[in-house]
């Protein structure tokens, strides 16, 4: 499944001839294009706008969209992309996400005729991009406590209400603002420049600098009725959307667990004491192989699921274990590998620091490791544990 030894179980035998190609393009474009650059990207705070077009010439804008311009991949193809992009950087793979799961799918699985018209192509081709307003301040890993209403207003509708860490927020052209109305949870498109709306970046961050980040503001913002997702009946229609944003997520983790273990093992490899590599040592080893077979478990777990989502067999739960598994371990590698380089693990000449810090914040959005095993609690047991009276 990837160079360096990361392969071990020989997973590549898995893949189509057409699943190899899209992962080699993703990982070509990534090596010559973005890691020359990732750690000033980190370091300066910046996501490379510059390359959303060469994004879109890959096809990675629209990635599994069928019609529209889209490049209609399978799930698996996708997942390896998600799987490249986050080798380079997790700041890299969010844009890909939101774009392809959180703005995308959503306008083609809810929208109107009219809104898909209008938007996809536009966002295929990189010449929109949009971001998805679902997080507030006061509701993270409890989503339907969300305080944003939408009330209708004559021809339309005033939203009101706030959105935190949203990911594209200050760069988008639209936003996909889920909201509380009359009839439970419903997603509305809501243009950059309506009166009212406004984002506002998020400063002085340690993890995923190279991504922009953003909080929402929405004052008596007045919509017209062709804004309301008309497919959208309840807080079920924003979880389908975040099932996919999961899925991309637990493929992006297993890229950059990859790039931490095979920089470790080069490490490992070359850094001489008391008077032999430190991969000598039974200790050093020991956290190799560790490492190696949790990526190795990481990449089944990921196969599998994407052979379950093209054949329409994927859960929610299955998705909750793999984000939930591949995030935290990835996070584990991570700061393994941070170890076995030493003082230099700490540093930007190694991609090592820029993934272990972004891996602190992939291991929490789109649903907590606690939230993820509650999921998958209430799915074996059939009780849930969401909620309890004290």
């Amino acid at each position: 499944m990837a160079s360096g030894g990361t392969d071990y179980w020989l997973c590549e035998e898995l893949l189509s001839i057409e699943e190899r190609e899209a992962r080699d393009r993703v990982r070509a474009w990534v090596e010559a294009r973005y890691l020359p650059r990732a750690a000033d990207c980190f370091e300066d705070g910046v996501f490379p706008v510059d390359l959303i077009p060469e994004m879109a010439d890959l096809g990675l804008l629209g990635m599994k969209l069928h019609g529209y311009g889209g490049a209609g991949a399978n799930s698996v193809a996708y997942g390896l992309a998600n799987q490249e992009l986050e080798r380079g950087d997790s700041g890299l793979r969010s844009f890909i996400s939101v774009m392809n799961a959180l703005v995308i799918h959503p306008i083609a699985a809810f929208g109107s005729e009219e809104q898909k018209d209008r938007w996809l192509p536009a966002l295929v081709k990189g010449e929109a991009i949009g971001c998805f307003g679902m997080t507030e301040p006061m509701a993270g890993s409890d989503p339907g406590s969300m305080r944003t209403t939408a009330v209708r207003d004559g021809t339309g509708y005033e939203i009101n209400g706030r959105k935190m860490w949203i990911t594209n927020g200050d760069l988008a052209h639209v936003a996909v603002i889920w909201a509380r109305t009359g009839e439970g949870i419903r997603g509305f498109l809501v243009e950059k420049g309506t009166p009212g709306f406004s984002a506002h970046p998020i400063r002085r961050k340690f993890s995923l600098r190279a991504s922009v980040t953003s909080a929402l503001v929405l004052d008596r913002v007045r919509i017209p009725e062709s804004s309301l997702l008309p497919g959208t009946t309840g807080l079920k229609s924003a979880l389908l959307c975040l099932n996919e944003a999961r899925y991309g997520i637990a493929w992006g983790t297993v890229g950059a667990a990859m790039a931490c273990y095979e920089a470790a093992l080069d490490h490992a490899g070359s850094r001489v004491q008391f008077g032999a590599p430190i991969g000598a040592t039974q200790l050093v080893q020991g956290k190799l192989v560790k490492m190696l077979t949790e990526i190795t478990k990481a990449q089944l777990l990921c196969l599998r699921l994407g052979r379950l989502k093209d054949q329409g067999k994927a859960r929610p739960e299955h998705i909750s274990m793999a984000k939930m598994n591949n995030s935290s371990e990835a996070l584990k590698i991570a700061r393994a590998a941070r170890d076995i380089l030493g003082a230099s693990g700490i540093t930007l000449a190694h991609s090592v620091i820029r993934h272990m810090l972004n891996l602190e914040t992939v291991n929490t959005y789109e649903g907590t490791q606690d939230i993820h095993t509650l999921a998958i609690g209430r799915d074996i047991t059939g009780l849930g544990a969401f909620s309890c009276q004290l």
